[in-house]
Parts: structure tokens; sequence; C-alpha cells
């Protein structure tokens, strides 16, 4: 009736190699996930973030990270720092990496129709 210690032992030496892989399996399968639902979009968000930071010039519109919305008057290639305008004759400067977006003027729309004349 008793299950001899040593079969049981034995049964798990058996299978050793396939059991491992099955264990971690889930682990490598979880890993999988976080990357490509997590991480990679994070890097990809980041790197734009970068890209329009280094794209910033005079006159655009921009909002910080605290919700200051002003237009860049000048910006110091040499330091992080850019000068915004957030009122008239106000400017204060700001660090680059705390502008959290520059905003784009909507595009006109092509598909309009021309107002008709009647009469």
């Amino acid at each position: 009736m008793w299950i001899n210690p040593a079969y049981a032992q034995d049964a798990a030496a058996v299978g050793g190699a396939g059991a491992m892989v099955m264990q971690l399996l889930p682990l490598i399968l979880i890993f999988a996930v976080f990357y490509f639902l997590l991480i990679r979009p994070q890097q990809k968000k980041m790197k734009e973030h970068r890209t329009m930071l280094s794209a910033l010039k005079r006159n655009d519109k921009v909002v910080t990270a605290g919700g200051i919305v002003g237009t860049v008057t000048k910006v110091r290639d040499d330091s992080d720092e850019v000068e915004v305008e957030i009122a008239p004759n106000v400017r204060v400067t700001v660090v680059r990496g705390t502008i959290s977006s520059v905003v784009r003027p909507p595009a006109p729309a092509n598909d309009a129709k021309p107002a008709v004349k009647e009469g």
C-alpha cells in the first residue's frame, strides 16, 4: 500500500530535463509578455520623447510636466534649458526634460466643401 520513496525519487530523475523545461516555460512566457506589452512600448515612447525634445525650436508651443502652456523663445543648445514665455513679457527658464509635449496647430481639413452661393 505504501509507496516506496525510492520509486518516487526515481520517477522524477527519469524526466529531469523535460521537467526542468516545463518548470521554466511559464517564467519565460511571462517575461516575453512583459517585454512586448510593457518594456518595448515604454522604450519606444521614451525614444519619441527624446526626438521631440531635440527638435524643439523657437515659437513652438509647449506644455510642461506641471501643466504650464507657453511658447519657446530661446533654445539653449549648450545646456538642457529652454526659455518659455508663459504670458506677455513673462519668461521662465525650464529644463528641457520637463517639457511633456509640443502642441501643434490642427491641420486644416482638405475635404471641406466650398460654400455654395444661392441666388
